[in-house]
């Protein structure tokens, strides 16, 4: 199964805010055995998050959206959703129950009572208004849920908001709930070296050999001002552990050969 991501908001394209879902979302999946592999940045340009989530609805893969799930002026994500799946926006009866609650605790935390109909209220209930057929994820920071929508080609697009308090936990109860049965414990290894006095260009022949020999990935990630080892390339393989193994002392055989030299060795899992 592919893991995407949908990062949406004019202030991370502006520089005002830097992403921070990427790598916690990394981190989120890794944890489970799982891979992010892809990740697409919009604005806030309705047309333009419209055209995204319809590829996502259309993918078959599972895609997490971040951010515009609000009711301000800008929140466009849940309209852009229906748009997408050409399904009308309803309240939905859980999120309503929900929002409700998290007023009557604000009021009460404000020592005021809760006027259900002042216009204010009603407006915050625009936050439960999801596609038909949308299934609600539960928001432990306060309340105000996300929601999930499942696409006629079978992608599931989770949105839930842009703050990372509020996201990162409902990424995972999305996770831990709905795909545990992908969940592989010890599915992916990654062993690298550094190497000085070297050129990609030569190095190709060996990645490619290795490569045909093995079920692995090599990978080759050059530096020319690393503080601690200057000009050098990482050179590495990554896949399932009991394929790495092989491949990198493989690798690492064929470096000798070349008279290469290496400095230190990393594992990744």
């Amino acid at each position: 199964m592919n893991f995407g991501l949908v990062i949406i908001g004019d202030e991370i394209l502006s520089g005002k805010r830097a992403d921070k879902h990427l790598p916690k979302a990394i981190e989120l999946l890794a944890a489970r055995g799982l891979q992010v592999a892809y990740a697409d940045y919009v604005g806030d340009a309705p047309q333009r998050i419209t055209e995204t989530l319809k590829r996502a609805f259309a993918s078959g893969d599972t895609v997490f959206s971040f951010g515009g799930i609000g009711a301000t002026p800008d929140d466009h994500t849940r309209q852009c959703a229906g748009a997408a799946l050409g399904r009308e926006l309803v309240l939905h009866p859980q999120a309503e129950k929900l929002i409700r609650q998290r007023m009557q605790d604000l009021a009460q935390e404000q020592g005021v009572p809760y006027e259900r109909d002042r216009p204010d209220n009603v407006h915050r209930l625009n936050m439960g208004v999801f596609p038909e057929g949308a299934e609600i994820i539960p928001n432990p920071y306060n309340k105000i849920p996300g929601f999930s929508c499942r696409g006629p080609g079978g992608g599931s697009v989770h949105f839930v908001p842009g703050f990372p308090v509020m996201a990162w936990p409902m990424l995972e109860w999305v996770l831990d709930t709905y795909y545990r049965d992908q969940f592989v414990a010890g599915a992916w290894q990654e062993n690298s070296v550094i190497i000085f006095g070297a050129m990609e260009a030569s190095l190709t022949p060996l990645m490619e050999q290795i490569e045909r020999a093995h079920s692995v990935k090599v990978f080759s990630l050059p530096s020319v001002d690393h503080p601690e080892y200057g000009r050098h390339i990482e050179l590495g393989v990554k896949g399932a552990p009991e394929h790495v193994v092989q491949a990198y002392a493989d690798l690492l055989s064929g470096l000798r050969r070349m008279q290469v030299p290496m400095g230190p060795e990393m594992v990744r899992n």
